[in-house]
């Protein structure tokens, strides 16, 4: 672990989250790392899309009352913030290092390190599951588990490459203008989410709109321009063999990216929960979504909400301890609406 020199610690006061701020420096930098809950308890790492942190990109859930109980019943949390997105976050020097998406995967085996972590649990949304993922990969035996929303695998298609190229060139020459956060708004909401000329938005992007513009451009052009040049990860995949669940929005412009990463993972391991009339921000959108399929994955670890069940969180988790039957997609609650499922059949 490292001294304490290492890192500084801010109280943290806004919204109700909670939680205390360390900067940990690593040899990639600093990274914000927003710990809530009990250090004994097993810790569960959070990692956001593009452009957000730990509130614009999970608050939702976490102000969801059962999500909140199960999570933080059960586990510390360790919300990690790309870097230079957390809150008040200063321009990143032109001269300091760009990371790649490896650098990055490996920042998160430092912080685990400096916080005296072995195995943890990973929450990641789009972007953020990317980098789990490899993550999860690379050190394979400090990942027990992955709930990822909306996730990337491949490497970008033409189509989100030109896309995330325009935003590159615009986040270089206008900051975070109008069309910027336009364009990231398609991102994580659906249609129906952001309104239109009848309908005005909901409140999530409203609020989603306001906290973008907190954002320091030029650091959001780093880690864009970081995920624009991601490798494909698909035949690693092959290697995991923590149990996964993913979530994907019926209408999220990488829905097709999660169903081509849920056929690649061993299907004894991992399930996919598709969500209705939502886009990638699950998180967001449509929290209470997540609750049914977290319960029943997380009971497979021996993990209860408290509301229901009386059972000590702080032991180690224990994949073995894993009933398959549990795995089943009526176990998993996959049929409730507004979930459902749906399998790809080769023609």
């Amino acid at each position: 672990m490292a001294d304490s020199s290492d890192s500084v610690s801010v109280d943290m006061e806004t919204l109700s989250l909670g939680g205390k701020e360390h900067l940990v420096k690593t040899s990639r930098g600093s990274v914000s790392v927003v710990v809530l809950g009990d250090p004994d308890k097993p810790a569960l790492v959070t990692y956001p899309d593009v452009a957000l942190n730990h509130i614009s990109c999970f608050q939702g859930l976490f102000f969801c009352p059962e999500a909140f109980s199960l999570l933080l019943h059960n586990f510390c949390i360790y919300h990690i913030s790309p870097p230079g997105h957390e809150l008040g976050a200063a321009i990143i020097k032109s001269d300091d290092a760009v990371l790649s998406v490896d650098d990055l995967a490996d920042q998160i085996a430092e912080v685990l390190d400096y916080f005296g972590l072995g195995a943890v649990m990973g929450m990641g949304v789009t972007a953020g599951a990317y980098i789990l993922s490899m993550f999860a990969i690379k050190y394979t035996q400090r990942v027990l588990g992955l709930i990822l929303i909306s996730p990337l695998c491949k490497g970008p298609s033409w189509t989100e490459w030109l896309y995330n190229k325009v935003m590159s060139n615009l986040l270089y020459f206008y900051g975070t203008c109008s069309l910027v956060k336009e364009l990231l708004l398609m991102r994580y909401f659906s249609k129906e989410a952001r309104g239109n000329v009848q309908v005005p938005e909901s409140d999530i992007v409203q609020a989603c709109r306001r906290l973008l513009d907190e954002r320091q451009s030029p650091n959001v052009l780093r880690f864009l321009e970081a995920i624009n040049g991601r490798p494909d990860i698909t035949e690693g995949l092959k290697k995991l063999r923590c149990r996964s669940l993913i979530f994907v929005g019926e209408n999220s412009p990488f829905h097709s990216e999660a169903l081509h990463m849920t056929s690649k993972l061993d299907r004894r391991y991992s399930a996919l929960v598709e969500v209705q009339a939502c886009g990638s921000m699950v998180t967001e959108e449509q929290p209470n979504a997540m609750l049914i399929p977290m319960e029943y994955f997380l009971m497979g670890y021996g993990l209860y909400r408290p509301s229901q069940f009386n059972v000590s969180p702080r032991s180690p988790l224990s994949p073995t301890s894993i009933s398959p039957e549990l795995f089943s997609p009526e176990s998993m609650g996959l049929k409730l609406k507004p979930i459902k499922t749906r399998i790809p059949f080769e023609v």
